[in-house]
């Protein structure tokens, strides 16, 4: 007797709500957004069309909710690092991006791929460039940080030019592993933190 429940099993809104956040993940990862219709998002996530405006509004609004979900590190991907060493939480943090980023590599190469032709898009990469730059350094101890805050922030936002960079080289080209990607990731962003964060006192001018 199978056990797997209905597809017409009674969500709440949240639940709802995630479904069709996730089906839609999946549909603009394959195809452009012009490609994929309302109608299509609704038979995908098993839903009346009605339910995708009531929850997000129109298809553009639940395309930019996708890019938000695709580039925004939310808090709680630092709230559970481990208590321990630099190195562990470095390590730590680059695995669940990694993790997160092969897990919808094709939704999210489409979205960082939008940088530079669409504007909307432009300023959620943005905001999630500045965000990230919060993050890290929380992650690495240096949230309370304010001498040459700025300038720090600005070393860890060029880090995440390397990211994506990396990351492509990975996931598009295949001429790095995620081993190397790692690697190459933990080196760069302790080498910020160990060098030449500590050398902005003796740069200043």
């Amino acid at each position: 007797m199978s056990t797997a429940e209905p597809r017409w099993r009674r969500l709440g809104p949240d639940e709802r709500r995630e479904q069709i956040l996730t089906c839609a993940i999946e549909l603009f990862g394959e195809r452009p957004y012009s490609a994929v219709s309302t109608t299509e998002l609704a038979n995908r996530a098993g839903v009346a069309r009605g339910l995708i405006n009531h929850y997000f509004g129109t298809k553009r609004d639940l395309y930019l909710e996708v890019v938000r979900r695709m580039v925004m590190i939310p808090q709680v991907a630092v709230d559970r690092l481990p208590k321990g060493t630099l190195e562990e939480r470095v390590t730590e943090s680059i695995r669940w991006f990694l993790d997160t980023v092969s897990r919808h590599s094709k939704a999210w190469l489409a979205a960082i791929g939008a940088e530079g032709v669409d504007p909307e898009v432009e300023r959620i990469l943005a905001e999630a460039d500045e965000r990230a730059a919060d993050r890290v350094l929380e992650a690495t101890g240096l949230a309370a940080e304010t001498a040459h805050r700025e300038e720090l922030r600005a070393m860890i936002r060029a880090y995440g030019g390397l990211v994506k960079s990396a990351a492509r080289e990975w996931l598009v080209r295949g001429a790095l592993t995620r081993p190397q990607v790692e690697v190459l990731m933990n080196t760069t962003l302790l080498a910020i933190i160990r060098e030449a964060s500590p050398g902005l006192d003796s740069t200043a001018t």
